[in-house]
């Protein structure tokens, strides 16, 4: 039995993503112990993971903190890891290589440059969907890839009947107008013309609700919908993940609650501007669609809510 080490820090739509590739990784090692290297949002959520058996935080202080660095070198040292799956890919997780693996190759460090296609340069590599970037990564270490490319997030889901019980959730709408304050570009800033389209047509069939985040409840107030928290608190990841899925339909900005969206199966639909593609962020699936334009301030409210008439 060997220790098989995973890396990946965030953020929460990255971590959606990478669930196949986790699976993969635990099938083709189920004879090892699997830990997981990550951020302080994730620990809680990465210890009900099946597919893991140890989770180990990564406080992700500056390199210069020669004190903290060395506390983390030593505690993964400690491990003997004898295989490193990369599904960071950053800078940060190269120079954790530099210091623990320099010199190794992809049979001990598997990540994107170590098995980078001799064909290809890393900025052409890095325009590949993220997902087919998972699959030839592990493809290439020598794991048979089953999930990578069909994440499911489902083993994130925790129960929230009382939750629903409480707002009266039977057949509900989700909205996530929100995005980080810095990635303005990703937010549409027409979600209260849709909530008025919407309510006109199907009138009371749907409740339509909003989830924020912790540092997101004050601006739900400027949204014409139902505002779900947990004791004045916003849901923890698995709270989050279990109402999107149990939803009649997600109406997204491209952040982590699309890509959990993306990843239950559920149905619902985001909207992308000029920041990147749906393609290269592997979101859409069967159920989830994409609409993407180069300004999101116009896409006009008529257009999301017939492609949303259309999916529903």
């Amino acid at each position: 039995m060997s220790n098989i080490l995973i890396i990946k820090h965030g953020s929460l739509g990255d971590i959606a993503q990478a669930s196949g590739a986790i699976q993969d990784i635990f099938e083709n090692h189920k004879d090892d112990q699997i830990f997981f290297l990550t951020t302080k949002p994730y620990i809680e959520l990465f210890k009900k993971n099946p597919f893991i058996n140890g989770v180990i935080l990564d406080k992700r202080l500056s390199r210069f903190n020669l004190l903290y660095l060395y506390s983390l070198m030593r505690t993964i040292k400690k491990y003997n890891f004898t295989k490193i799956f990369d599904l960071q890919n950053s800078s940060r997780t190269l120079f954790y290589k530099k210091i623990l693996f320099p010199n190794a190759k992809y049979d001990i460090w598997s990540s994107s440059l170590t098995t980078l296609p001799a064909n290809k340069t890393k900025e052409d590599y890095d325009k590949i969907s993220v997902l087919e970037r998972f699959d030839h990564q592990l493809k290439f270490s020598g794991l048979k890839t089953i999930n990578t490319m069909i994440p499911n997030f489902d083993w994130a889901i925790s129960d929230i009947s009382k939750i629903k019980n409480q707002y009266d959730l039977k057949n509900y709408i989700i909205l996530f107008p929100f995005c980080s304050p810095h990635l303005e570009l990703k937010k549409w800033p027409y979600y209260n013309e849709l909530i008025k389209k919407i309510l006109n047509k199907f009138e009371n069939k749907y409740k339509i609700i909003t989830v924020p985040g912790p540092n997101e409840i004050s601006l739900s107030n400027d949204i014409d919908a139902v505002t779900i928290l947990d004791n004045g608190e916003a849901l923890d990841i698995s709270q989050l993940t279990a109402l999107i899925k149990d939803s009649a339909f997600v109406v997204a900005n491209d952040t982590g609650p699309a890509h959990i969206t993306a990843h239950v199966g559920a149905k619902g639909l985001t909207l992308f501007g000029k920041h990147t593609t749906p393609y290269k962020v592997s979101i859409e699936t069967k159920n989830f669609k994409a609409i993407h334009v180069n300004d999101l301030k116009e896409l006009s409210s008529d257009k999301v809510f017939e492609k949303l008439c259309k999916l529903i």
